[in-house]
């Protein structure tokens, strides 16, 4: 029996017609879906399937409709016969992928994740249009340097996910002044990403105060599997410790890289990525070429 760690991707990951072939093959995905519907009262099933893509890709969407369709997978992969060769031991996000990641643990309910993540993304996006802003992926700059550039012109790093690569968070006129900046001091590249506003920085703070309320009122289990938190970069326990970390994770960078190689430091090798895309797969080979990352999102991916 091969030990493995969950991985569930965060926001950019969604594409219409996820999840498709998965709910027109699988009672389990069908029920995630047709759940999904009743617990949110609009079609995110349709959304998902059927675009279009503008609507799919904001914030508010995309966030329960990448939550579902990891459910969705999660849930058809544990009933399949090859569910029998694995021992899962670990369970991580990126980001909104936590929250995912809680739910494969046992830590929180599916109902209760979605309408947090519904609330999270709308939250997020109330921020955004208070506050607009931008995030810019540096590409083969020491940390130390983005981090000197970045005080200097009021940005503020985001996300750390791998090496080489740092994600940087900021008023829309900083980061494009980040941008230019960073490329004359020997970037090798920055990519402005497409996304809806300064993700992971102070200029989220009103939504981390607003879903703090509703994350307050939720019950957190103690894991099932060992959860490592994006804020810490720790195996997390203790429910208390969990929602501090997911209301802090709003405003905060997250720290994937070193949640990666906390898990690999325990001896797991495999990762399987639930969910659509393949973008944790990509993060995961560059911290360490030698990991297999196996992906479950498709029809295809599970035969």
């Amino acid at each position: 029996m091969v030990e493995i760690a969950y991985i569930f991707p965060g926001q950019g990951a969604q594409y219409v017609g996820m999840g498709k072939d998965l709910y027109d093959n699988f009672q389990q995905a069908k029920e995630i879906f047709d759940k999904s519907n009743t617990i949110l009262k609009f079609d995110l099933k349709k959304l998902c399937f059927e675009g279009p893509e503008a609507e799919l890709s904001t914030t508010h969407n995309s966030q329960p409709a990448i939550l579902a369709t990891s459910i969705a997978a999660l849930k058809v992969f544990e009933s399949s016969p090859s569910y029998a060769q694995f021992a899962a031991k670990f369970s991580l996000g990126l980001s909104l992928g936590e929250y995912t990641a809680l739910v494969a643990a046992g830590s929180i309910s599916f109902e209760d994740a979605l309408i947090l993540v519904r609330k999270r993304g709308e939250f997020m996006e109330e921020a955004s249009r208070k506050n607009p802003g931008k995030m810019a992926c540096v590409i083969g700059m020491d940390l130390k340097t983005v981090e000197e550039l970045c005080r200097g012109i009021g940005c503020e790093i985001a996300n750390l996910n791998c090496p080489g690569q740092v994600v940087v968070s900021g008023k829309t006129t900083n980061i494009e002044l980040f941008a230019s900046l960073a490329k004359d001091k020997g970037a090798k590249r920055v990519v402005v990403l497409d996304v809806s506003g300064p993700f992971h920085s102070s200029l989220m703070t009103q939504a981390r105060d607003k879903l703090k309320d509703y994350i307050d009122k939720i019950q957190i289990l103690s894991p099932r599997l060992s959860f490592v938190s994006n804020v810490d970069a720790k195996v997390q326990t203790d429910p208390i410790k969990i929602k501090e970390n997911l209301i802090a994770q709003v405003n905060s960078k997250t720290l994937w890289e070193e949640s990666v190689r906390l898990v690999t430091g325990s001896g797991i090798k495999t990762f399987l990525e639930i969910g659509p895309g393949q973008v944790l797969k990509g993060l995961v080979k560059k911290i360490d070429p030698k990991l297999e990352v196996k992906n479950i999102g498709t029809l295809q991916d599970l035969q």
